[in-house]
């Protein structure tokens, strides 16, 4: 099994910068696929970003809306994955879950950086328990 813990949410003014960390724990040997998603009140759960470990950081996918903003990276040894926000808007507004693809999945790597897992929101993915981030 495996745990997936956030931090670095809270309340910062349009414009401003705040960085995630998901800090994973268990049996992280088998994870690949990890990812940031967001869900704001009365909306759905999005995928915002994802890496695929490998060669230079890994492949990455960006959510259109947050691309030039938002940068997702990864400490390969350790599986911690961050999310380092910059020019915040009120509409980020939403509490950020942490994921990660678990094993025996039906999608492939090219699903992660195309932006085909974070689309899905799959049912089975490993999560944290949120950390809420508040733009005004």
């Amino acid at each position: 099994h495996v745990q997936l813990v956030e931090s670095g949410g809270g309340s910062v003014q349009a414009g401003g910068s705040l960085t995630l960390s998901c800090g994973a724990s268990g049996d992280t040997y088998s994870l690949q696929c990890m990812g940031w998603f967001r869900q704001a009140p009365g909306k759905k759960r999005e995928g915002v970003a994802a890496i695929y470990p490998g060669p230079g950081g890994g492949r990455t996918f960006i959510l259109d809306s947050v691309k030039g903003r938002f940068t997702i990276s990864q400490d390969s040894a350790t599986k911690t994955l961050y999310l380092q926000m910059d020019s915040l808007r009120p509409n980020d507004t939403a509490m950020y879950y942490c994921a990660a693809d678990p094993p025996g999945s039906p999608f492939a790597p090219y699903d992660c950086y195309s932006g085909s897992w974070s689309t899905r929101v799959y049912e089975k993915n490993y999560w944290g328990q949120g950390t809420q981030v508040t733009v005004s």
